[in-house]
């Protein structure tokens, strides 16, 4: 039986986090361990740390999300590997469906899911219909799976691969772009796992012009580290590209789904 390693970073966030911890508990058939590595947060959240014994966790200031969750994933001891931000939480049952994916395909190192977005109070707006990606996706379109569920076999971890610190919105772009490039296979379970909050103060929504300063960054090292042309870091060229690859993504997600969204 796989193991999972939930790692939450939190901060200020304990509004939250109540949702977040009791949909990992809700998780059946399956071993798991959660951890949560708070940065030092002054408002309810460590009243609601202490009302759960099962969980591992701690409360320092640290160098921000990234390094809250190398701090988790360097203390996980599970198969399977993940970050759940404590705005987000799991879908019932989805431990159990990564579970049966991963036996069914051994060659995964990287296992991605769809995601609900919902809003302020849990409640669904719409699924992410996501499909199998590859380095181009990744490359020219840009974070099209989401980190919330999204799980690492623990041999990533182990070969030293971790988040880039110097990278606060965009690590997991820049994080799937290097795992593509270290030649990790990622393999698409077609299936919702998790609950994805969209407000206006998640990190996303707060820090848009760095999460595009830090996009670009991630594309031209990527370029730069793959020995592709230059000329493809061309700002307005890494624009037309986009385009065009999203209109590849809507085609691979109607042969996937018969939808596009």
């Amino acid at each position: 039986m796989f193991r999972f390693s939930i790692v939450t970073p939190s901060f200020n966030q304990g509004g939250f986090l109540p949702m977040c911890v009791e949909s990992v508990l809700a998780q059946e058939g399956v071993e798991f361990e959660h951890i949560v590595t708070d940065a030092g947060s002054t408002d309810e959240t460590l009243e609601v740390l202490k009302r759960y014994p099962h969980l591992r966790w701690t409360s320092e200031p640290d160098e921000g999300m990234s390094a809250g969750i190398n701090k988790g994933f360097r203390q996980a001891t599970g198969d399977w590997v993940m970050w759940l931000n404590c705005d987000d939480y799991l879908l019932p049952g989805a431990l159990a469906k990564v579970a049966a994916h991963a036996e069914q395909h051994p060659e995964a190192d990287v296992i991605h899911g769809d995601c609900v977005f919902v809003d302020l109070e849990g409640e669904v707006i719409r699924r992410k219909f996501d499909t199998p990606v590859d380095e181009w996706d990744f490359l020219f379109v840009g974070c099209c799976i989401p980190s919330t569920a999204t799980f690492y076999h623990r041999r990533i971890i182990e070969a030293g691969h971790l988040l880039d610190v110097a990278y606060r919105n965009c690590m997991d772009w820049e994080y799937y772009l290097r795992l593509t490039r270290a030649g990790f296979t990622f393999s698409y379970l077609a299936e919702p796992l998790a609950g994805f909050r969209w407000h206006e103060e998640s990190t996303t929504q707060k820090n848009w012009q760095r999460m595009i300063d830090e996009g670009l960054k991630a594309q031209r090292a990527h370029i730069r580290e793959e020995g592709l042309p230059s000329w493809l870091g061309c700002s307005r060229l890494l624009g037309i590209l986009r385009r065009l690859f999203q209109a590849r993504r809507v085609g691979k997600r109607l042969l996937c789904h018969g939808r596009i969204r």
